[in-house]
């Protein structure tokens, strides 16, 4: 458990497996800005079955509120900018369930994250790529402290169009 102010983080359990699948394949989950695309009966229990989701390419975690109850969860994925592991980086993300949303869980799930990431792996920067429509996720993203580095013009296809995302970074010791 990584414990937090408002929230903690945890690995995810089979029960959460089940309520994960469900929720990717629920169009609306992700909010106004449209959903990724739908995950295949049975896959996320796959890739849990595989490593819990957790491994040094990428990650997943839920995020619980201070009673416990699940309010989302926090993912990761290795990119790497050259060719060797010395230059790999961390591109993270976050969905909290929409009950739950607007309370600051975002913003502190997502410090929880980079905490994590920063004290467990030999890595300078975590970074973030968030649509430039999703207000919400702009908001957190700095609230927990990442800068602003620019737009990727077009770097995401999501619901059916390519989308512009602005790239947040934080370094380690900021």
């Amino acid at each position: 458990m990584i414990r937090g102010e408002l929230v903690d983080l945890r690995p995810f359990w089979p029960a959460d497996v089940e309520r994960a699948e469900r929720l990717a394949n629920e169009p609306d989950y992700n909010g106004a800005v449209g959903t990724f695309a739908f995950e295949g009966v049975g896959s996320l229990r796959r890739r849990f079955d595989q490593d819990g989701f957790i491994s040094d390419d990428h990650g997943r975690l839920v995020v619980v509120d201070k009673s416990g109850e699940t309010v989302g969860e926090v993912s990761y994925v290795a990119v790497f900018h050259g060719p060797s592991s010395a230059n790999v980086v961390y591109n993270i993300g976050i969905v909290i369930d929409a009950a739950h949303r607007r309370r600051g869980y975002a913003g502190a799930g997502l410090e929880l994250l980079t905490r994590y990431l920063l004290e467990t792996h030999a890595i300078e920067r975590v970074e973030a790529s968030v649509d430039v429509e999703n207000t919400g996720a702009l908001r957190a993203i700095e609230r927990a402290g990442f800068t602003r580095e620019g737009v990727l013009r077009h770097a995401q296809w999501r619901a059916g169009a390519w989308h512009d995302v602005t790239l947040y970074s934080k370094l380690r010791g900021e």
